[in-house]
């Protein structure tokens, strides 16, 4: 191996570390994402104050019976909620624009143009949006976990079997079923800049991703095969239920990690793919 293959090597991953760096700090001036961010840190708060001033419980929703009880089934039901229609939504504000804006601004000629290669703006900015979306998802089970304990608190809470579950395990496993949804999470940022890439659109970028899950949605809810719903990028954020069993059972769980990870290398694959060979010139 040559001196300059060995220097080159660092060269690009410094390249792709700059690129991030440079992404994460236009994030954080972002209103777009300032809004989101703050929304998953006071959403659950308010959600809390909304339920503790009715009487009514979301019975339809697993563990909701549950909410005036104890505030474990708090970020429990705001996972529910999250997993079917929010976190789709969330990660691709950032995943679904983060290409298109390139386009919008006709600014690829000139990032392209400042000693970075193609690999090296992708690397960048796919691990800026990967970045956002696990932060925002984090933020989102802390605060609603800390909404859950303050409003509420820390009584045990009744597991899907009946038996009863101390503050200790309970947090252990609301924590638990936060992580796995990482994945499914990840999935679909893949699927955003994807899209941001194809399209080279930021309504479509964005907006697709939470398209393509209510409709891999409402196919679960018509009792589609179980082979089909198996398949769904949505599906895995329900398969954190078997672990409030009295014998917790994990073949959903890596179903659905298996799942997560083939979408989300095919979507990245896709978009590093599309991305080599376009033809900037014209931007």
């Amino acid at each position: 191996m040559t001196a300059v293959a060995v220097a080159a090597r660092p060269a690009v991953r410094g390249g792709a570390w700059v690129v991030y760096r440079w992404e994460l700090i236009k994030l954080t001036r972002q209103v777009k994402a300032q809004f989101v961010m703050g929304l998953c840190l006071l959403a659950p708060f308010l959600f809390v104050v909304a339920l503790n001033a009715q009487s009514n419980v979301p019975q339809d929703t697993l563990f909701g019976r549950w909410v005036h009880d104890t505030g474990f089934s708090i970020p429990l039901v705001v996972l529910g909620f999250a997993g079917q229609w929010a976190l789709p939504a969330v990660t691709s504000v950032v995943a679904g624009d983060i290409f298109a804006c390139e386009d919008r601004y006709g600014t690829w000629k000139t990032i392209l143009t400042r000693s970075r290669s193609r690999s090296q703006i992708f690397t960048g900015k796919a691990l800026a949006a990967m970045t956002f979306s696990v932060l925002t998802t984090v933020s989102l089970a802390l605060s609603s976990l800390a909404a859950g304990v303050l409003l509420v608190g820390r009584q045990p809470m009744i597991g899907l079997s009946g038996t009863l579950l101390a503050p200790g395990h309970s947090a252990v496993l609301v924590l638990t079923s936060w992580a796995t949804v990482l994945l499914p999470v990840l999935g679909f940022t893949g699927l955003g800049l994807l899209l941001s890439v194809a399209s080279r659109n930021s309504v479509v970028g964005v907006g697709g991703p939470v398209v393509i899950g209510l409709v891999m949605q409402l196919v679960s809810l018509v009792n589609a095969p179980p082979i089909v719903r198996m398949l769904l990028l949505t599906t895995p954020f329900g398969a954190w239920h078997g672990l409030f069993t009295a014998e917790p059972y994990y073949g959903p769980l890596v179903q659905g990690a298996v799942v997560s990870v083939v979408y989300f290398a095919v979507c990245v694959g896709g978009a590093y793919a599309l991305l080599r060979r376009r033809d900037v010139t014209g931007s």
